[in-house]
């Protein structure tokens, strides 16, 4: 038995062949993004943690400091470190060195 296919059936099945292979290659690039924006996101709530529990930590210092007057030397470096803390983590934040974007895996030289 044999096959024989009109060139318009062939012209179809490739059709189909291409629109498959660009359904995959539309799929894989999503996932690749929704994996980085995950990424991202999980970055965002560790920081947003860490700060939460340092500022808890130097708010309940503070506060310990404060209650308990008496020593003025002591309660202005409780308040000091925290504020060379702040301003070293802003100047940090707000200097922009590099970007921070993903590269392409193939760089044209």
């Amino acid at each position: 038995m044999r096959v024989q296919l009109t060139p318009v059936e062939v012209l179809i099945g490739l059709g189909i062949v291409v629109a498959l292979f660009a359904v995959w290659r539309a799929s894989a690039r999503a996932a690749h993004r929704a994996s980085e924006a995950t990424r991202a996101g999980a970055r965002l709530m560790s920081l947003t943690g860490r700060v939460l529990l340092t500022a808890a930590t130097i708010v309940g210092v503070q506060w310990i400091v404060i209650v308990n007057p008496g020593n003025t030397v002591l309660l202005l470096a409780v308040l000091a470190v925290p504020a060379l803390l702040a301003s070293y983590t802003l100047t940090r934040a707000l200097t922009v060195t590099t970007l921070d974007t993903p590269q392409r895996r193939s760089r044209r030289r």
